[in-house]
């Protein structure tokens, strides 16, 4: 709990969130409460119907559990009070520049503006009346709108940058636990607190101690299970498709991605933009269709655990696959527009590296009884993540009701044989 707060908020995770009177001036900007009106998992709903929680509480959560490392014995010692207060605000912010249906926009981001949330969320931190509330408590907008996205690059404290984006943020952290209690789709318990307690800083960068390696390793499933039962769902992936294409086809004529200042970007959130959508006539039968829940259809799904060329190129060009789409759909006699190929490197997957993970990226070490701290492999400790090292992806092809079989056939023909236990029954 900060030193001197002014109040509390309840929260279903994380039980009392303690807030102090600058964090609350920073919550009650119109940046902050956009965020109740931007799911945290778009399209998820249609499959779990608890899934409606949004980017605001998550943005609790990770300034709660920044606070609850900075508070650490062990990292205490290296932070100063202003970097405690800095680092808090930071995790608060570091969503505030997600788009409508969070990052179902971040597709029309990248494609128009090269542009991802991370670069608008700094951009707002620093053009924003956030910046004005900042600047009045000393605070550097510009300092904020760094750290926030992982990217402060402060000399001797890159552990301060880790907080928030590294293998074991706290990001992380509270988007599985709060995820997976909002979903119901919860597999085994994730003990967050005592990896918190675990942490431990060699020489800049933050590490976990391996006496908590059961707890990593249980976190780390659980990223895994969350990607393939929650993130990348193939009913919750088909919506969130319809809904990308919904934006894709609108763009034209609402301009989702000509804003030009902060107040208009700020304008579009989930409620704006779907009114806008169903008005649309490019994009109303597609909000109609998820409206009354008749989504596409998946007709082919593999699963891939080694490279090779075929595969790679799937995944990391769209090129190629925009290419295979058409053999597909002319293969399968239907048009083009009718058919889309999914895999989780596209930019609407929460976090598309959820399961091509390096044990190299989350530092660990021993501590001896005096205290020495060794670094260690993980690899060398952990069974579990050797196992999970490396290549695994997903590959989907969509279609709508009428054309799956016509569409699973050419795709097979093209692709290989689809596995029977991938088959969906919806």
């Amino acid at each position: 709990m900060p030193k001197a707060y002014w109040g509390e908020i309840k929260d279903p995770v994380h039980g009392y969130v303690y807030i102090t009177q600058t964090e609350k001036n920073i919550i009650d900007t119109y940046p902050m409460q956009r965020l109740h009106r931007i799911r945290q998992l778009a399209g998820s709903e249609y499959v779990y119907p608890g899934a409606n929680h949004t980017r605001f509480e998550h943005s609790l959560g990770v300034m709660f559990l920044a606070g609850n490392i900075l508070e650490n014995p062990h990292i205490s010692p290296e932070v100063t009070e202003d970097e405690v207060d800095t680092t808090r605000i930071s995790a608060l912010l570091h969503d505030c520049g997600h788009g409508p249906f969070s990052h179902v926009f971040e597709h029309l981001l990248l494609k128009d503006l090269h542009k991802t949330h991370e670069d608008i969320t700094s951009w707002l931190i620093e053009k924003s009346e956030i910046a004005d509330k900042l600047s009045k408590k000393g605070y550097t907008p510009n300092e904020i709108g760094k750290l926030a996205v992982g990217k402060a690059n402060k000399t001797g404290k890159a552990f301060l940058d880790q907080i928030i984006s590294s293998g074991v943020d706290v990001d992380k952290m509270d988007y599985i636990l709060r995820d997976t209690y909002h979903t119901g789709a919860e597999y085994g318990f994730i003990d967050v607190y005592r990896l918190i307690h675990a942490l431990d800083i060699l020489g800049e960068n933050l590490a976990v101690e391996l006496g908590a390696l059961s707890a990593l390793e249980a976190f780390m499933i659980a990223r895994i299970e969350s990607f393939k039962s929650i993130y990348f769902h193939r009913m919750g992936r088909a919506a969130q498709i319809m809904l990308a294409t919904a934006m894709d086809k609108a763009n034209k004529e609402l301009g989702l991605t000509s804003f030009k200042t902060p107040e208009e970007y700020l304008q579009l959130d989930d409620y704006t933009v779907w009114s806008a959508l169903k008005k649309c006539k490019a994009s109303q039968m597609i909000i109609k269709n998820l409206e009354q829940r008749k989504i596409l259809k998946c007709a082919y799904e593999r699963t891939f655990y080694e490279k090779d060329d075929i595969v790679s190129n799937l995944f990391s060009k769209e090129a190629y696959r925009t290419q295979i789409r058409s053999e597909i759909a002319k293969k399968a006699n239907v048009d083009v527009e009718t058919v889309t190929i999914d895999v989780p490197t596209v930019p609407s997957v929460p976090y598309h590296r959820a399961v091509m993970m390096e044990t190299t990226e989350i530092p660990v070490f021993t501590r001896s009884t005096k205290g020495k701290r060794d670094r260690q492999k993980l690899g060398d400790s952990s069974k579990i993540f050797e196992t999970l090292k490396g290549f695994m992806n997903i590959i989907r092809v969509y279609t709508n009701e009428q054309n799956r079989e016509i569409v699973e056939k050419a795709t097979v023909k093209i692709l290989g044989n689809i596995p029977y236990d991938t088959k969906s029954s919806f």
